[in-house]
């Protein structure tokens, strides 16, 4: 409840009077916060016909902050004026002022001063006029003291453009008795204790009236990232087509299954430090399978499987370094490997997890993100089995027709075939990011809002069920 002192002299004000009361009126006479006033007219109405409140606006014009500083100090072009002596002043001086250049502006439209480009030692300003009158002060001073009416919507819509002038509305109460007014305001208990009932002076208690439309307390509990909605969606859709979900669990990956199991050259932009996190600790990974280690050097160096391959030195060295993994495929190429090691059967994989980008930091990049990533390998794969597979997964995302949101394609002969795949198996694959759809399906235009410590938890626990339009 509202402070009783308040209420109690709320109660004698209304009292006092025939017509009632205005809650602004007796705040300032009070000399309290509105909201001091408007508490005790809630605690009021919260205990019967007590008062009568009619909800009130109106609206008047105040002086902003910069409104205000004019008002006490002159506005930017007369302190502009005044700063000018008779021999003038470098324009460069003046521009160091803090109303400089604001206030330049508006004297030279008012053809107080006059610039002198020409002047030896630099450009000066004159005056051109021996005394002005500061009319945008003397208007700010009216409103200010309360007579804001005697300006008409011109000058005050002038002021209002320059930011020195607000309407503002303002609300209040007007108050009046209500049918069981009081001066005298019992508090009325809100729970029947077992005090009460053994010793029996429920009977003489007056209880405040249950609410039975109240909205109860919200339970406290965990909630669901945005993030984890959406990706819950897209793994639902991966396992109705039939796919198995991958092992990605290895943040840490090295060079060779990040890289070079993939067919990219060593001298690839992508592999420097300016795009890749390298690991200092530990800084190499040993122990690859040794056969495809040496069938994937060859492929690079000089060529193979109907490819003649980059003709570059391929070193182990740099397979070796570990890095935090740029893409989800480093996965998807042990899969592939591991498959190629037993008799092959056609697979469908899926993965959706972690990975990382030394990337510039701005509102649709982060250096680390999720990428989703699905696999089909099979016999006798082609373009168009691609393009059946992507049209049925984006069918489900709820997409009616073609536009550009992952990248996708087949995996390359000199990929494949070092790894022991027959000849006539082809794997097609596509990718995208978690995060770009999340932002689109809650519309957040800034991914430092969805991930990071800037996130607000209040979005996270208001975000609602994620439903793709499948």
């Amino acid at each position: 409840m509202a402070d009783t002192g308040v209420v109690e002299t709320l109660l004698q004000r209304i009292e006092k009077v025939d017509g009632g009361v205005d809650s602004l009126e007796v705040a300032a006479s009070l000399g309290v916060d509105h909201q001091v006033i408007v508490g005790a007219v809630k605690s009021l109405q919260a205990l019967g016909d007590i008062i009568s409140a009619e909800l009130r606006s109106s609206k008047h014009w105040e002086l902003t902050e910069e409104g205000s500083e004019i008002a006490e100090q002159g506005s930017h072009e007369a302190r502009v004026f005044s700063s000018i002596p008779l021999e003038g002043l470098l324009q460069a001086e003046l521009m160091k002022l803090s109303f400089g250049k604001i206030g330049f502006s508006k004297a030279m439209s008012n053809k107080w001063i006059r610039l002198d480009k020409s002047h030896e030692g630099g450009p000066r300003i004159f005056r051109t006029v021996e005394s002005i009158k500061d009319q945008v002060r003397e208007r700010l001073l009216l409103v200010k003291q309360g007579n804001a009416a005697q300006l008409d919507e011109k000058e005050k819509n002038e002021l209002k453009k320059r930011k020195l002038l607000a309407e503002v509305t303002v609300k209040s109460y007007w108050i009046t008795k209500g049918n069981s007014f009081s001066t005298t305001v019992t508090k009325q208990e809100t729970d029947l204790t077992p005090e009460m009932i053994t010793t029996g002076s429920w009977k003489e208690k007056k209880f405040k009236q249950y609410n039975f439309e109240a909205m109860g307390v919200a339970p406290d509990c965990g909630h669901l990232h945005p993030l984890m909605k959406v990706r819950t969606q897209f793994r639902q859709i991966f396992l109705e087509m039939g796919f198995c979900e991958m092992p990605t669990n290895n943040y840490v990956e090295s060079s060779f299954w990040n890289f070079d199991s993939l067919f990219q050259p060593q001298q690839h932009p992508a592999r420097d430090q300016h795009d890749t996190f390298f690991l200092s600790d530990p800084p190499l990974t040993r122990g690859f399978p040794p056969e495809y280690l040496e069938r994937v050097k060859k492929v690079h160096s000089e060529g193979g499987y109907g490819s003649q391959g980059y003709n570059y030195d391929w070193k182990i060295e740099e397979a070796q370094k570990n890095i935090l993994r740029t893409h989800t495929t480093a996965v998807s190429a042990r899969m592939l490997y591991k498959l190629a090691q037993q008799k092959f059967t056609p697979v469908k994989y899926f993965s959706i997890d972690r990975v990382f980008r030394n990337e510039t930091l701005d509102a649709t990049h982060l250096a680390e993100f999720n990428q989703i990533e699905g696999v089909v390998a099979d016999y006798g794969l082609t373009l168009g089995d691609l393009m059946g597979v992507l049209h049925q997964f984006f069918t489900k995302l709820g997409l009616k027709k073609w536009v550009e949101v992952g990248n996708s394609g087949v995996f390359r002969p000199e990929m494949l075939l070092p790894m022991g795949l027959p000849e006539d198996v082809s794997v097609i694959a596509w990718g995208l990011s978690l995060e770009r759809p999340t932002m689109i399906k809650y519309g957040i235009n800034n991914i430092r809002e969805l991930v990071g410590h800037k996130v607000n938890l209040q979005m996270v626990y208001d975000s609602p069920i994620c439903r793709l339009d499948s």
